[in-house]
């Protein structure tokens, strides 16, 4: 663990790691979501109709929900310097392939491969946590989340100009193809600057590869029970996908896929299974347990933070464009308010929860969450848009603190497990989006918003289970050497 201080502006040591790690994130996120504010365009050029273009941005988030939890186990096993380069590099793939599409078919196949990039986040996690000590490390990784995150509002402000400055029908090619090449560019300068760990420090791998271990039954049974919503919601995706929603799988298909679903969740629960069934033989020694009620509760957390955010910055220009009488580029430009706060706001939730504890800064910012979406349904056209803006923003800060303080308490859990807990965490927001956008789409707004305000509610109430993270964890290396790292 780096003993250097924290000087934000600082590009030597852990600040280093931290600087290439954020701008990896944040590549990722201007990959993710670079169709977005080109959206029109690409459907003008290509003759798309709205349920293609509705489509695309199914398909945009479908795939990210099981690679965070792949590139989690990856990134434990491999370390993040391999696994971050890899991931830019091989994703800049289907970048160059939606850059060069001239059919529907070949733009879904590219956007579902594009949706992998949005397991990059996890892994920077793992590497953050490696340099930096508990008392920084809230700080630390909600900068780089919210540093990161807004990789996905520079898209939105900097591809259209970009793709004008190109000119032409083909403008929005280029501008795709070019945060390709940043992507296979970076992974070049993230791996030959970066290491897993500080000189002299271990990286802690997993004992077995294939599935998150537990350490008692009884979490093993709640980490079954915590898998099932992830899988429901990609069968919710292929609902969405099929004759019951935008028609573009048959029923067949859509059927086949359900089947995959089982047969790949059996064959999960049996890995699963094989990782731990050494808890139904012997009691895990006392020092070498964690609590999975842990994440479980960050899981719902994050479910409702990130969610949330990736939801309703998906729908606020049209909110703003229909409630205040605004055109579709004003709307946007208002609507990024909510976005902008990331920069300040999910450091700020890190930050907090260094300062005053990890569960009383989730419990305030959790409740000050519920608040600020019951105040956001009650907008209307009578309102004044500057307050409109405020009450947004406010909400938009609780939202955003919380996703920092969860991943603030996120590392602390167990040490060479940190990737794959990270990643089913991060899944967990995937499919809070997935669930929210389904409820806006059957919905009133006002109802949407009363939806988030509630599942804040529950999240507080789960909240109440989890333990401040105290003392020391243990983790043994590969000769029995037993290492303890400060939490607290």
């Amino acid at each position: 663990m780096s003993a250097q201080k924290f000087k934000l502006f600082s590009f030597s040591g852990k600040m280093k790691v931290l600087h290439l790690s954020w701008m990896a994130f944040f590549i990722t996120f201007v990959v993710w979501f670079n169709a977005a504010p080109l959206v029109s365009v690409i459907a003008d050029s290509l003759g798309l109709t709205k349920d293609q273009i509705k489509t695309l941005l199914i398909l945009n988030v479908a795939l990210t929900i099981p690679a965070r939890i792949i590139i989690g186990m990856v990134t434990d096993k491999y370390g993040p310097k391999v696994t971050y380069s890899a991931l830019l590099a091989i994703c800049s793939i289907p970048c160059f392939m939606f850059a060069v599409a001239d059919s529907f078919e070949q733009l879904a196949l590219a956007r579902f491969l594009i949706g992998f990039i949005g397991a990059g986040f996890v892994i920077g996690i793992r590497v953050v946590s490696e340099w930096f000590p508990a008392k920084e490390l809230g700080t630390a990784e909600g900068i780089y989340g919210g540093w990161g995150n807004f990789g996905s509002a520079a898209a939105a402000f900097t591809l259209p100009a970009v793709a004008l400055a190109f000119g032409g029908e083909n403008g929005w090619r280029f501008a795709i193809g070019l945060t390709g090449l940043m992507s296979l560019a970076f992974s070049f300068v993230y791996y030959f600057n970066i290491t897993d760990t500080p000189k002299g420090s271990t990286y802690f791998k997993p004992k077995k590869a294939g599935g998150l271990e537990v350490t008692s039954k009884k979490d093993f049974v709640l980490l079954i029970i915590m898998k099932i919503p992830m899988y429901a919601t990609l069968a919710l995706l292929a609902w969405k996908l099929s004759p019951a929603g935008v028609s573009m799988f048959t029923q067949n298909v859509t059927e086949l896929i359900y089947g995959l679903l089982v047969l790949v969740f059996i064959v999960d629960f049996y890995q699963t299974y094989q990782v731990n069934k050494h808890i139904f033989i012997r009691e895990v020694p006392e020092f070498e347990r964690y609590e999975f009620k842990q994440v479980a509760v960050l899981n719902v957390l994050y479910f409702t933070t990130f969610g949330s955010e990736l939801a309703v910055v998906s729908m606020l220009p049209l909110f703003f464009a229909e409630t205040f009488g605004l055109g579709m580029a004003q709307a946007g430009m208002v609507a990024s308010s909510y976005a902008f706060m990331n920069l300040m706001s999910r450091p700020g939730g890190g930050w907090l929860s260094d300062k005053f504890g990890r569960k009383s800064t989730l419990l305030i910012l959790t409740a000050g969450l519920a608040i600020g979406y019951f105040s956001v349904a009650q907008i209307d056209s009578s309102w004044s848009l500057p307050i409109a803006v405020v009450v947004v923003m406010a909400c938009s800060f609780f939202v955003q603190g919380g996703e920092g303080a969860v991943f603030a308490a996120v590392p602390l859990i167990k040490r060479r497990l940190t990737g794959q807990i990270a990643g089913m965490t991060g899944a967990y927001g995937n499919v809070g989006a997935v669930f929210f956008l389904t409820v806006y789409s059957m919905v009133s707004t006002q109802m949407f918003f009363y939806v988030i305000a509630t599942s804040a509610v529950f999240g507080f109430i789960t909240l109440l289970f989890m333990s401040e993270p105290k003392g020391h964890i243990a983790e043994v290396n590969e000769q029995g050497e037993v290492t303890l790292i400060s939490v607290s």
